[in-house]
């Protein structure tokens, strides 16, 4: 048995070894890839790549090899892009090239390909321009949307009184009142704060989003194959939303029954009237499939994003009672006490303005944005990126960047401020990605304007003193 041993041991070590050389040549590229850390074979980069803080190995990793650098994501090679001028470039300069969905496993499993963030080629094109066309038909980024804003904002401020000022856990709350903006122009109505099924689709959606972020999702992004093999929690990102898929199909169908093709009232309405147009052509991308997935893609989007947002605004609020008191003082100087907030208070109230953009600068959301990808051998400053690779943009590289944010690590709305007190607009400010392939970037005037709102109406400062131990900050 010993030589058998021995044997097996040998040619492990072999297989090891030939692996290892196989990457060490895909790196070098004949000297054309860009430079990164030597990959290990079978795992890449993975023991290299500090999770816990990712932004800080990112930046390690850049002030070694430069701003354009390679990893390996287990076995998948990509391309990293480090601070403001390789992300510009990239993604707003070399906008065509680089415009192609990256590939992420998850992602790839659940959408197959569908919808409209996760889509390519000729499918993309049609459901990013229909979609960006026919949401802001229905007001999206427009002062139409604002009524829709303050309504929803009432109701989620009578939902922060009803608890007497006693602690509670704001996250669900903040997670359907951003959704019901949304949902009122996807379905063409709001739901109630207690209905089962949206606060089990809320619930289920933001399971989603913390086991991704958790080191079940991270090692599913560098091993699909075998964590596909594996018991875990990771398998209940695939049922969630199978139940999502679900939720929608049925709205779908409801939807069909009341079809009115001279009158539609809302996006899914407008999908189906396409699908109809457009059931003789072959080349149509718009079917039931596309509009389960793109409903589902704008559903996460209009929600995760500002509702995750605005709960890190009240955190940032708490901690910085003196940030809070004139953020209070100028929504009284402007507002005062007997209306809602409206779009057009927005130039008139610079500081609240540039509180809001730096409460999304400074937590970085998205810190490393959803993959690009080239669709063909692309050279990038002095390298040549291969056709294929996934390209991972680092916004967290932009958005602390201390040439334009001194001392990017401290909450500071001065970061937005001219030596006037004026709010002043940041190229820096990429809190959502950039270029033709992020909707949610398409998008960031909603985004801007429902958090604008939404904080200012029922998170405003006076409002937060519900929460127990605030007077004390």
């Amino acid at each position: 048995m010993e030589p058998l041993g021995a044997s097996t041991f040998f040619l492990v070590i072999c297989i090891s070894c030939l692996l290892f050389f196989a990457v060490c040549k895909k790196v070098s590229g004949n000297g054309k890839l860009p430079p990164g850390p030597v990959p290990l074979p079978i795992i890449g980069n993975a023991l290299q790549l500090k999770t816990k803080n990712l932004s800080k190995t990112l930046q390690k990793v850049s002030e070694k090899y430069g701003p354009v650098f390679t990893l390996y994501f287990g076995s998948e090679r990509v391309v990293a892009l480090y601070g403001y001028e390789t992300v510009k470039e990239a993604l707003i300069d070399r906008a065509d090239e680089f415009a192609a969905r990256g590939s992420l496993p998850m992602a790839d499993k659940i959408n197959k390909g569908l919808g409209v963030i996760f889509s390519n080629g000729e499918r993309w094109k049609q459901l990013r321009r229909f979609t960006l066309t026919t949401l802001r038909n229905f007001g999206m980024g427009k002062k139409s949307i604002e009524e829709r804003i303050q309504e929803e904002a009432q109701s989620l401020l009578e939902k922060f009184r009803e608890t007497q000022k006693t602690p509670f856990d704001p996250t669900f709350l903040l997670s359907c009142a951003t959704s019901n903006v949304i949902c009122s122009v996807i379905f063409g109505k709001r739901y109630d704060y207690d209905d089962k099924k949206f606060l089990a689709l809320m619930s289920l959606m933001n399971d989603n989003f913390q086991t991704m972020s958790s080191a079940w999702g991270q090692l599913y992004t560098l091993f699909p194959s075998l964590m596909d093999a594996l018991p875990g929690p990771h398998h209940r990102i695939v049922k969630n939303n199978d139940t999502a898929k679900e939720f929608v199909s049925e709205e779908v169908e409801k939807h069909q029954a009341s079809l009115d093709p001279s009158s539609p009232q809302d996006f899914i309405d407008c999908f189906l009237v396409r699908m109809e147009q457009e059931k003789h052509n072959s080349g149509s991308e718009f079917s039931i499939e596309n509009l389960v997935m793109t409903t589902i893609d704008l559903f996460i989007a209009g929600t995760e994003t500002t509702s995750t947002t605005l709960r890190y605004g009240i955190l940032l609020l708490l901690k910085h009672p003196e940030i809070q008191g004139k953020v209070q003082e100028e929504i009284d100087h402007v507002i005062g006490q007997s209306r809602s907030p409206c779009m057009v208070d927005r130039s008139q109230m610079p500081y609240t303005d540039a509180v809001i953009h730096e409460i999304q600068r400074f937590i970085a959301l998205i810190p490393i944005s959803v993959p690009h990808a080239v669709t063909q051998d692309t050279p990038f400053r002095q390298y040549v990126i291969p056709k294929g690779t996934t390209i991972y943009p680092i916004l967290s590289s932009v958005l602390h960047d201390s040439r334009e944010f001194p001392n990017p690590e401290q909450f500071d709305p001065g970061h937005f401020l001219d030596k006037n007190g004026a709010f002043k607009k940041s190229d820096f400010f990429m809190p959502f990605s950039a270029g033709k392939s992020s909707l949610i970037s398409a998008l960031q005037p909603f985004n801007i304007i429902h958090i604008q709102d939404s904080l200012q109406q029922f998170v405003s400062p006076r409002d937060l003193r519900m929460y127990p131990g605030n007077e004390t900050r």
